[in-house]
């Protein structure tokens, strides 16, 4: 599938991927252990920052931790296939025991997890300084997804225009931009 050709500013870019975690809000956080196998893990980002810092609940010890430890390099990927839209970050790694991060981010809901709230021993913040990120997103419509498609396939031609594709390079979040066909 051909994306549409982007000519947005890096600003707009940011925005966009900032309004696309935020309505996505779960994503998969990838870890690579001692021995190179990859890790995935579901994650809520409490936070996403305006300098590409994001940001999740955790225990600071065991798993994830010990892996990133060894290897501070990470992947988040965000999904919502229903609507067509796609997020992935890369970046790294480290974690925080900053109190005063947590009680910003904090919401009783998430004594689920942290039965003793924020007195849970170990309870720790996850923090990714995303160095590049990516997304797609497609017309929410199906409708429009759908007559595009149909065009496609009267017309014998590539279905075009279906999806924006944008590649935000740098960290954080800042510099040039990128835009990609595939």
């Amino acid at each position: 599938m051909q994306q549409t050709q982007s000519h947005k500013k890096h600003d707009e870019q940011v925005k966009d991927l900032h309004k696309l975690i935020e309505s996505i809000k779960f994503g998969m956080l990838v870890t690579s252990e001692k021995d190179g196998t990859l890790r995935s893990r579901p994650m809520a980002c409490q936070k996403l920052e305006k300098d590409g810092s994001v940001w999740f609940f955790t225990y600071g010890t065991g798993g994830k931790c010990d892996e990133i430890a060894h290897d501070r390099h990470v992947n988040i990927s965000f999904s919502e296939p229903k609507e067509q839209k796609y997020v992935s970050l890369s970046g790294h790694a480290e974690i925080s025991h900053d109190k005063s991060k947590m009680e910003e981010f904090w919401n009783p809901l998430y004594k689920a997890w942290f039965p003793q709230g924020l007195e849970t021993p170990d309870i720790a913040l996850l923090k990714v300084v995303v160095d590049k990120a990516e997304y797609w997103d497609a017309p929410s419509n199906a409708i429009v997804r759908l007559v595009g498609f149909a065009k496609a396939i009267i017309s014998g031609r590539t279905a075009e225009n279906m999806q924006t594709h944008e590649k935000v390079n740098s960290s954080p979040l800042v510099g040039e931009q990128t835009t990609v066909d595939s």
